[in-house]
């Protein structure tokens, strides 16, 4: 996934009541990618290589 970056812009904190009307004008699948994009850059996950790490354990059923 890339970032436009021509779709940013830098204002005020004033200048941001067209956020909501944005996110609302989106589809629910358009929000949901955003709110995953966000997540995996907030964490550092990329699941193209980070996987489930393997661990198995061997444990003895005891009779009785």
């Amino acid at each position: 996934m890339r970032i436009d970056r021509t779709a940013f812009e830098v204002v005020t904190l004033d200048a941001q009541d067209d956020d909501l009307a944005y996110w609302l004008a989106r589809s629910v699948d358009d929000r949901l990618e955003a709110i995953e994009v966000q997540r995996q850059v907030i964490y550092g996950y990329d699941p193209a290589t980070d996987r489930l790490r393997r661990v198995f354990e061997v444990a003895s059923l005891e009779r009785g």
